[in-house]
């Protein structure tokens, strides 16, 4: 059996970093890939944990060495996928889970076609919001620009291989697990 790409993406606030830290706490197989980023690191966030935090320079000099396998524009910061990650798991015959934006999901399957792309969904727009303006991390202006990014992402869904919706995280989990044969 081949190493797989799994790509997880859904809108902020819908709790993908839950359901993916669940996901890898069963599937001890899965590789996280780190993607970097031009934000600042949220409270508890560190450095090559979460993402390889990096200048705008840095990452537009990456950009220009073709050195991701995607990359996106979100919020005015800068998020990608570094190439070299991604094959060196799968050549040494590792599974590899990205969670990244849908623009970013699309540009990888485009390059690697047999990538899974899953994604997460809401239950509802109504409790995406609820769970954005709990979390008490952005301003008003930020939690609306990501309200409305929502609707290019549902769309941009419609692309990919499988649409789970995180009603609880056991059962979105779970959805994954058979999505991935495990």
């Amino acid at each position: 059996m081949s190493a797989k790409l799994l790509v997880i993406s859904g809108s902020s606030g819908v709790g993908k970093g839950t359901v993916i830290k669940s996901l890898l706490a069963k599937c001890p197989n899965l590789n996280l890939s780190i993607s970097c980023t031009t934000r600042n690191p949220r409270p508890g966030e560190e450095n090559g944990v979460n993402y390889f935090f990096i200048t705008r320079d840095d990452f537009k000099k990456g950009i220009e060495n073709n050195d991701f396998v995607e990359w996106a524009e979100f919020s005015g910061n800068l998020y990608g996928t570094r190439q070299s990650y991604i094959n060196e798991c799968l050549s040494d015959d590792k599974n590899v889970l990205l969670e990244i934006e849908t623009q970013g999901a699309l540009q990888i399957k485009q390059k690697i076609p047999d990538a899974v792309l899953i994604f997460i969904a809401p239950p509802s727009l109504e409790e995406l919001e609820a769970r954005l303006r709990g979390r008490h991390t952005e301003s008003e202006e930020a939690i609306q620009k990501r309200l409305d990014f929502v609707k290019l992402e549902i769309e941009n869904s419609k692309k990919y291989d499988y649409v789970v919706v995180n009603d609880t995280v056991d059962n979105a989990v779970n959805q994954i697990l058979k999505i991935i044969g495990v």
